[in-house]
């Protein structure tokens, strides 16, 4: 493989990241739905409107992470926590689910007040 080609795949793979994280909208997007026949339907969706979903998305899978974090949780322990399934907690990572109710608050705490959950946890 030569240079170029190598820089190509470097700049490709930085800008579908940019993509991912909501910073840099798509040339186009297709959005694929299963019929009830079984045939797919393909939709062309707003580029810049996908960019706002995949950011927001983005940015609620950082905020988990980063409440876990400030826990100094692992994913088993914080799934614990929460009173929810590791797998819950995974799906949340991973932004194919987000967090509502009573979840969504304790996260919320987690990341602006870790000090006082801990304290809470000590006492428990």
């Amino acid at each position: 493989m030569n240079k170029k080609t190598l820089e190509e795949i470097k700049s490709s793979i930085r800008e579908a990241g940019a993509v991912r994280r909501g910073e840099k909208a798509p040339a186009r997007v297709w959005r694929l739905t299963k019929q009830p026949d079984g045939s797919v339907k393909r939709m062309l969706v707003d580029p810049h409107k996908y960019q706002g979903e995949k950011k927001a998305q983005w940015n609620a899978q950082t905020e988990i992470v980063a409440a876990r974090s400030a826990l100094s949780m692992s994913q088993s322990q914080f799934a614990g926590f929460l009173g929810i399934s590791i797998r819950t907690l995974h799906h949340w990572e991973q932004g194919s689910r987000k967090p509502t109710g009573a979840a969504r608050v304790l996260i919320q705490v987690a990341q602006k007040e870790p000090k006082a959950i801990k304290r809470v946890l000590a006492t428990a």
